[in-house]
């Protein structure tokens, strides 16, 4: 009995440790997402940046490694046949790739922050293609890198710019709103005076209906003076005082006293 107990135990320790390799074995490993703009234009002679970001669940380290390349839409470019590296940076380093690219392409995006940009400086007629971005950051190592498709055309084929038209628009709309602002304040001055204008006539029709005292009191006045009596003017009156003591000189010593009285109207 106990030889058949012990080669049962073997099995299931046998099968357990057989599932636990094929678990392991199997297990995907961890995927990486990379994005990067679909389409970019630039100017021929300008500076572009071809902008790439990365999401992934583990943190960044020494080990991150990215990788550009360009595969160009020209037939007679030696780029057309397949991508070619054009810059790759690891450990903090960045290192450039073939003659053509190595002075015109920077790195200038933040690792730590999942920005792996670069620009390119400048643009050339010859960088018509594909750029691909690819990042690995271990153990996120799979993951499917991302194209962008870069027209290199004269200034005057560039699209016009989001930018510029937004603040025309803003502008517009504010030069609108000081308008409309006007127009109302001018309005409002012009009923406001009219206002003033219709109070002004009904206080004056007012003042000519009422009687004017000043006048009246002047026709009584001059009534009464013409209708005053019209006498004879009364001219001075003498009295004369006499002596009546009974001297004999009192008829020479008598002296005449003139009372005027001058009456007037």
């Amino acid at each position: 009995m106990e030889p058949k107990g012990s080669k049962i135990i073997c099995k299931r320790v046998l099968l357990t440790g057989f599932t636990l390799c094929i678990v392991l074995v199997t297990k995907p490993s961890s995927a990486i997402d990379i994005h990067a703009d679909s389409e970019v234009m630039m100017q021929n002679g300008t500076t572009g940046t071809l902008r790439c970001t990365f999401r992934s669940n583990e943190v960044v380290s020494s080990g991150t490694s990215v990788t550009w390349s360009f595969q160009s839409s020209h037939p007679d470019n030696p780029y057309s046949n397949s991508p070619y590296v054009i810059f790759y940076f690891s450990n903090g380093k960045g290192f450039p790739g073939p003659q053509e690219f190595k002075d015109r392409v920077q790195f200038i995006g933040d690792i730590n922050k999942r920005d792996v940009s670069i620009q390119l400086s400048p643009a050339q007629f010859s960088d018509n293609g594909t750029f691909f971005c690819d990042v690995k950051n271990p153990p996120d190592v799979t993951g499917t890198p991302a194209r962008t498709e870069l027209r290199v055309v004269l200034k005057e084929s560039l699209p016009p710019n989001n930018t510029t038209i937004i603040v025309g628009a803003v502008c517009g709309a504010l030069v609108l709103l000081v308008l409309i602002a006007v127009a109302a304040c001018v309005v409002m001055r012009v009923l406001h005076n009219r206002h003033d204008y219709e109070g002004c006539t009904s206080l004056e029709s007012v003042s000519s209906q009422a009687p004017k005292p000043r006048k009246k009191v002047e026709s009584s006045l001059e009534g009464s003076r013409c209708t005053s009596p019209s006498g004879p003017l009364q001219g001075p009156v003498i009295y004369a005082q006499l002596d009546h003591s009974g001297s004999k000189n009192s008829f020479h010593k008598m002296e005449p006293v003139v009372y005027a009285d001058i009456r007037k109207n």
